[in-house]
């Protein structure tokens, strides 16, 4: 039997921003909970919470002070409990963020940490000494600006962070760590949760002999802001000691059944490919990996098939999870919107392409509404990266703004307090309740196409094989036993045409005209074409058969 995430549809929600039960502004669990029909009513198969730990909240919650509680913003553990029935109970399988390469500087682990060089938990976090200039014991670079070191006047040190300086590294180098680590695990498996979304799995250990790491090898690696892309960062992330405890992680949740973990790898180009390989072969680490591929702005036929062909080739025994959209990027209909007809059009192709992708499906909150990207002005900010770099960078709050129910009411229904970012017009006009009172609606279309991909043998078990087709359409063959779909989409706004040799017909949701032995495809027009025997397609200058 197959597990059920391997042709699942996760849909990732950002409770800050989903539904708020409380009037205080914010998202909560109780407003998740009251929201689950809509979710279930697409036809997906899971739900992704983005964290709800205790924490400050400097990092959104990916500072955690407290792993085996929730946040009072969020609720408590009762509300986690009933969301989870809830979900259950309308076939939602649920998984959460694991945040577990750092926390909080106001964790306890991290307050006794720093009292002192002898206490017992003294190691637990990533300590060195200055050099004898008093500079940082390597070059490593944070993130979110400067040195990933901070010095610490208490215990005379510095202390790692990836990210903010409140985000200190935990030490996995101590087993003593990683035993409490999955600890924490365990607690939220107890509790009847489907799996974990680790974030930064690449990120867990790092090189125990501090060595700085070199200088990019290209200038394309170099980002004005992330100082990361000015190095090769293979001294501060994904050591080989990462498998050791990836392995540890699957044996304690292969003891809960059908559990399912989904890595986050910090990594770009053929690289990331490398790691998801190595972090998903046997049977003993991860389950799957995805990398942020698919998420940047680059939007051409050579790239999607690079990417899914990279995988296929570099990650055999891997499995795949892709997505276009989460909380740290623009929304992809935003993000591609040079190449649409329209923004309503973009979505559209989007959808159709995603679902008949091989693999797991990730969508993120609104994107099933075609949500456009929220422009945010600096005093609505509260993106780390963006108060810090203004304007160079936009930050990531125009992603995060709240989920839209009710057109008519105040905040589209999200809250009857202040949200804690705003709601626009643009993205109020793109409501549930108003989609749900239109025919032709992305909200609807999302529906029909994910109502297809579940009806559909080759898009949720078969095969891929790419056509050699040239830009702007990407082909691909998906075939499984009694189905055989020829799948072209169309990324430009100008329109192509084909002809067809062979017997095929169009099925599923189309933007397509097919008129005797001529397919057109409309700008970002796409199609499924079912057929039994080959089918060749033909166009000015190239010629292929699939």
């Amino acid at each position: 039997m197959q597990e059920w995430w391997r042709d699942a549809i996760i849909y990732q929600i950002y409770p800050r921003s989903f539904q708020d039960s409380s009037g205080d502004g914010i998202g909560d669990l109780k407003g998740i909970t009251s929201r689950l029909p809509h979710i279930a009513s697409l036809g997906v198969d899971c739900i992704w919470l983005s964290p709800i730990f205790m924490s400050p909240q400097k990092d959104m919650g990916y500072d955690v002070s407290d792993y085996c509680d929730v946040d009072p913003i969020f609720g408590t553990l009762v509300d986690f409990d009933a969301l989870i029935a809830t979900a259950h109970d309308l076939g939602l399988k649920v998984i959460s963020d694991q945040v577990l390469s750092h926390t909080s500087d106001q964790h306890p682990w991290f307050k006794e940490s720093r009292a002192d060089r002898d206490n017992p938990k003294a190691d637990w976090y990533v300590w060195a000494d200055p050099l004898p200039d008093g500079s940082p014991p390597s070059n490593w670079h944070s993130h979110f600006g400067g040195p990933a070191w901070e010095f610490d006047a208490t215990r005379r040190q510095y202390y790692l962070h990836n990210f903010l300086a409140s985000q200190p590294d935990l030490n996995f180098h101590n087993t003593d760590v990683q035993d409490a680590i999955l600890d924490t695990c365990e607690f939220w498996l107890k509790r009847g949760l489907d799996g974990f979304r680790l974030d930064t799995v690449n990120y867990y250990f790092h090189d125990d002999e501090l060595r700085s790491n070199p200088a990019a090898k290209s200038a394309h690696q170099v980002m004005a802001t992330d100082l990361y892309g000015m190095q090769q960062n293979i001294y501060n992330k994904t050591r080989p000691e990462n498998l050791g405890f990836l392995q540890r992680l699957r044996t304690l949740t292969d003891r809960y059944g059908d559990i399912m973990m989904v890595g986050e790898v910090g990594e770009m180009g053929d690289r990331s490919i490398e790691i998801m390989a190595e972090y998903t072969a046997g049977t003993d680490r991860l389950h799957m990996c995805y990398s942020f591929a698919m998420l940047s702005e680059v939007f051409t036929a050579e790239h999607f098939r690079r990417c899914i062909a990279g995988f296929q080739k570099g990650a055999p025994d891997g499995h795949p999870y892709w997505s276009f959209s989460n909380h740290d990027v623009m929304r992809h209909p935003s993000r591609w919107a040079d190449h649409a007809v329209s923004h309503d059009a973009i979505a559209r192709l989007s959808c159709a392409m995603l679902m008949a992708f091989e693999g797991t499906i990730g969508i993120y909150q609104g994107e099933e509404l075609g949500q456009e990207e929220t422009v945010m002005q600096f005093h609505e900010l509260t993106d780390p990266p963006a108060l810090r770099f203004w304007p160079a960078v936009k930050g990531r709050d125009g992603c995060r703004t709240p989920m839209v129910w009710d057109a008519a009411e105040p905040h589209a229904g999200f809250s009857i307090g202040t949200p804690w970012l705003p709601v626009k017009a643009p993205q109020k006009a793109r409501a549930v309740d108003a989609q749900e009172a239109s025919a032709d609606s992305i909200l609807k279309f999302y529906r029909k196409v994910i109502a297809f991909r579940k009806a559909s043998p080759a898009l949720t078990v078969g095969k891929t094989t790419f056509l050699d087709v040239p830009e702007p359409v990407l082909g691909f063959r998906r075939e499984a036993p009694g189905q055989v779909l020829t799948c072209l989409f169309n990324l430009s706004a100008e329109p192509v045409a084909f002809r067809l040799g062979g017997k095929a017909a169009i099925t599923g949701p189309a933007e397509a005209g097919l008129d005797g032995g001529t397919l057109t495809l409309p700008g970002n027009g796409f199609v499924y074409l079912q057929h039994d025997g080959a089918l060749s397609l033909t166009a000015a200058t190239f010629e292929t058969t699939s």
